[in-house]
Parts: structure tokens; C-alpha cells; sequence
């Protein structure tokens, strides 16, 4: 899909978003769960049940997820095993939300929610079995410049910039063995990531794949594994 496609299937996406003006809740897995004005809603497209199944939840291990939104996927993994979860957002709003979610889905003691840019709030010592990042694959900058720049950062990544940061640092924080793993669309530009990975010696390769409804029609939804060269 052609760059100008893309930021405009985007900015419908991004408009039904900011239509949440009050805390509600959704329905998503057969659960409740809560959602916050400025927070990713995964309800509003398939790719939330997807990667839900599709994620590989190391049962006794480590789990990350980078962009952590609602915090659905960090509770799953608290509830399916793993030892350590760590859910981590540049969103004060997104990170109060995986609170929330956790809270109600009683694993808030097996779910660390930290707020800062990408690994920030990580240390040097902080190593994961597998670190996930449902990315922000649209290449381009949104139409306006919103108050909600987290909200619009969840969908825009002018450049691949931020790409390119994830790829720098996550390296540092991957156990021996440890999967690397990006939710990805075939709105994003697949020749531009292969590129920005490449700089950083990893190659990038589809694991997972579904065509799946979405607003304004059907889209392919990937699950990248992440592989050094």
C-alpha cells in the first residue's frame, strides 16, 4: 500500500481513538477489560486477538512488551506462566491503564509497569526470554499536530526513527536464546524495516500471518521475528 493510503487509513484509525473521551470498558478474549481516553484500544482491530494467540508466552521465563497500551498481552502472560513481566509505555495514560487491567485480572503482583521511551526504564541487567513490540508502522507524521502525541505515536513512525532505536538497544536486553518480535501490517513500509534492521544486524522474517477485517477493509497483520545475521 502507497505511503498517502497508509497515513489515511492511519488518521480514521487514529480519529476513532480519540473519540474515547471518558474511561470505559471493551470486550476482548471472552474477558473485560478496561480502556482510558489517549490509550491504544485493541478492540477497534483484529490484530489484538492475533497476536494474543500467536505470541509465544515462556512459561517460567521472561516476558517484555514494549508499548504496552491496555496491557491485555502483559496480562496474558502473567496469567499463562511466565515468571517476570515487565509492561513498559511512553504514555503515563497507557501505563496507569495496564495498572488497571492488571489489577482487575488479579496479576497485578506478576506485572511490572514502568513509564518511559522504549527500554528506558530498563537497567543493564534487565534480560528477557522474549520482548514484543506491536510497532508503529506507519511511515509518515500524522495530517495535524495533536495534543495526544502518545496516542499518535501508537500509529506513526516518521522515518522509521523509533524502529531504529528499538533495533539499537534490544539487543542488550534479550536472554541467551531470546526472541526479538514486532506486530507488523501491511500498511507499514516492509522495505524500510528490512533496511533499519539491517544496520543493526538483524534480518527480519515473518513468523505469522492473517488477512483479517479492519476499518476500511482487510489488512494483512504479521508476527516478525527478529534474527541476527
Amino acid at each position: 500500500m502507497n505511503s498517502a493510503r497508509a497515513v489515511a487509513a492511519a488518521e480514521d484509525l487514529l480519529r476513532s481513538h480519540r473519540e474515547v473521551t471518558a474511561p470505559t470498558t471493551f470486550g476482548l478474549l471472552g474477558a473485560e477489560w478496561e480502556l482510558l481516553p489517549g490509550v491504544y484500544a485493541p478492540a477497534l482491530t483484529s490484530s489484538a486477538a492475533l497476536y494474543a494467540e500467536w505470541l509465544p508466552y515462556p512459561v517460567g521465563g521472561s516476558f517484555c512488551e514494549v508499548g504496552c497500551g491496555t496491557g491485555y498481552l502483559a496480562v496474558l502472560a502473567a496469567e499463562r506462566g511466565c515468571a517476570r513481566v515487565v509492561a513498559l509505555d511512553v504514555s503515563p495514560a497507557a501505563v496507569e491503564n495496564t495498572r488497571r487491567n492488571a489489577q482487575l485480572h488479579g496479576v497485578a503482583e506478576g506485572v511490572e509497569v514502568a513509564v518511559g521511551d522504549l527500554f528506558a526504564p530498563l537497567t543493564a541487567e534487565d534480560r528477557f526470554d522474549v520482548v514484543f513490540w506491536n510497532s508503529a508502522f506507519i511511515d509518515g507524521v500524522p495530517e495535524s499536530s495533536p495534543a495526544d502525541n502518545d496516542l499518535a505515536s501508537a500509529f506513526f513512525d516518521d522515518g522509521y526513527r523509533t524502529h531504529r532505536r528499538f533495533l539499537a538497544d534490544a539487543g542488550a536486553h534479550l536472554a541467551p536464546g531470546g526472541l526479538l518480535l514486532l506486530g507488523f501490517c501491511d500498511l507499514g513500509n516492509r522495505s524500510l524495516l528490512e533496511s533499519v534492521a539491517a544496520q543493526d544486524g538483524w534480518r527480519p522474517r515473518t513468523v505469522r500471518a492473517c488477512t483479517a477485517p479492519a476499518p476500511g477493509g482487510q489488512l494483512r497483520f504479521e508476527l516478525i521475528a527478529l534474527e541476527r545475521v
